[in-house]
C-alpha cells in the first residue's frame, strides 16, 4: 500500500514537472517581450527570473491553499471568483503602470512591479488549486448521489415483486373458494409473470417490447380472473425495436390498481380503457378505469394501493427527472391517468 502511494506520488510529481516545464517556455517570452516594453535593463536576466519567481509563487500558492481548504467542506464559489478578479487587476495594473511610472522614485517603482507580479502568482496557484479542489469535491458529491439514488432505486424495484405477488394471491385465494377451477391457468400465468419481474426486470431499464409483453400476460391474467365481467379496451401501440427502452414494472402499478379499483365496485361490470403510443420522443400512457367502491372498502383500498403509487412515483423522480409528466384524476366514477415519458 505504501509502494503505491509513493508511485503515485512520484507519477503526480513528475507530471507537474513537465507542466512547469512546458508552461515555462511562453511564459519566459511574455515576461521578457513586458520588460523590452518597458525598456528594463538585463531583461533576459530579469525575464528568466521572473518566470522562476512566477512559479514558485504559483506553487507556494497551492500550497496555502491546500492548507486553507482543509477545514472547509466546500469551496465558496466567491472565493474563486475573488482570486480570478484579482489575478486579473494585478495584470491589468502592470500594463497601467507601465505607462505611468515614477521616474523619481525607482524604488517605488520596483515596488509597484513586483508586488502585483507576485500576488498574481499566488492567486493563480490558490486559484488553480482551489478550483481543482471545488471540481473533485462537487464530482464526489455527484457520485455519492447516484450511489444514493441508485441503492434507493434497487430498494424500491426489490419491493415492487413482493407487493405485486401479495396481492395476486389474495385474489387467488378469494377465486379458490368459490371458483376453483380457474386456478391452475392462473398458476400457469403468475409463474410467467414472476418469473419477468423477479428475472428480467432488474436493470434500470428494460426494452418496452418486452415491458408490453409482461403487461399483456397480467392482463390476460386478470381476465381469466374476471371472466365476463370485465369490459376491457385497449390500444397497446406494437414496438419491436428493442432499443426503446423503459423503466420496468413501472407501467404494470397503474394497471394493477386499475383492476384493484375497478373489481371492488358495485356494479356488475368492470370498465377498464388503457392505451399506449410513441410519439415524437415520448412514450404516452393513458389509463381509465371505473372507480365506485362499495362503502366500508374506500379506507382499505387507499391503504393498499398507496405503497403502489408512491413507490412508482419515487422512481420517476430518480429515473425521469424533469422527463415525465404525471396527472391522475380521481373523480366520483372513474379514476384516470395521463403519463408522458422521454424515449430512453
Amino acid at each position: 500500500m505504501k509502494n503505491t502511494f509513493t508511485s503515485q506520488e512520484t507519477t503526480r510529481t513528475g507530471i507537474y514537472v513537465v507542466l512547469t516545464a512546458a508552461c515555462a517556455v511562453p511564459v519566459f517570452f511574455g515576461i521578457d517581450t513586458y520588460l523590452n516594453a518597458i525598456g528594463a535593463a538585463h531583461d533576459e536576466a530579469l525575464a528568466t527570473a521572473g518566470t522562476m519567481v512566477l512559479f514558485g509563487c504559483i506553487y507556494i500558492g497551492r500550497h496555502l491553499a491546500t492548507i486553507w481548504s482543509a477545514r472547509q467542506r466546500m469551496v465558496p464559489r466567491n472565493v474563486l471568483n475573488g482570486l480570478a478578479i484579482g489575478i486579473a487587476a494585478c495584470a491589468v495594473w502592470l500594463f497601467i503602470h507601465a505607462d505611468f511610472q515614477f521616474h523619481s522614485f525607482p524604488a517605488m517603482n520596483l515596488l509597484l512591479y513586483w508586488m502585483p507580479f507576485l500576488a498574481m502568482g499566488l492567486c493563480a496557484g490558490a486559484l488553480i488549486k482551489l478550483f481543482r479542489m471545488s471540481t473533485q469535491k462537487e464530482l464526489e458529491a455527484a457520485r455519492t448521489q447516484a450511489a444514493q439514488s441508485e441503492s434507493e432505486l434497487h430498494l424500491l424495484q426489490s419491493q415492487l415483486s413482493p407487493h405485486f405477488l401479495f396481492n395476486t394471491l389474495n385474489n387467488m385465494y378469494g377465486l379458490s373458494i368459490t371458483q376453483h377451477e380457474k386456478i391452475p391457468p392462473l398458476i400457469l400465468k403468475l409463474s410467467d409473470l414472476l418469473r419477468y419481474s423477479v428475472y428480467e426486470a432488474n436493470e434500470t431499464y428494460v426494452p418496452l417490447k418486452d415491458e408490453l409483453a409482461y403487461i399483456q400476460n397480467y392482463i390476460d391474467f386478470e381476465h381469466l380472473r374476471m371472466g365476463d365481467r370485465l369490459d376491457l379496451r385497449t390500444d397497446l401501440e406494437p414496438v419491436s425495436n428493442s432499443d426503446v427502452r423503459i423503466a420496468p414494472m413501472l407501467l404494470i402499478v397503474f394497471i394493477e390498481n386499475a383492476f384493484k379499483h375497478s373489481k371492488n365496485t358495485a356494479e356488475p361490470k368492470v370498465f377498464i380503457e388503457m392505451s399506449l403510443k410513441i410519439w415524437g420522443n415520448s412514450i404516452l400512457f393513458y389509463l381509465k378505469n371505473s372507480h365506485q367502491p362499495v362503502a366500508g372498502e374506500v379506507k382499505t383500498l387507499e391503504k393498499h394501493s398507496g405503497f403502489g403509487l408512491a413507490n412508482v412515483r419515487k422512481r420517476l423522480q430518480l429515473l425521469y427527472p424533469g422527463q415525465h409528466d404525471l396527472s391522475i384524476d380521481n373523480g366520483k366514477t372513474t379514476y384516470t391517468i395521463n403519463l408522458r415519458l422521454n424515449l430512453r
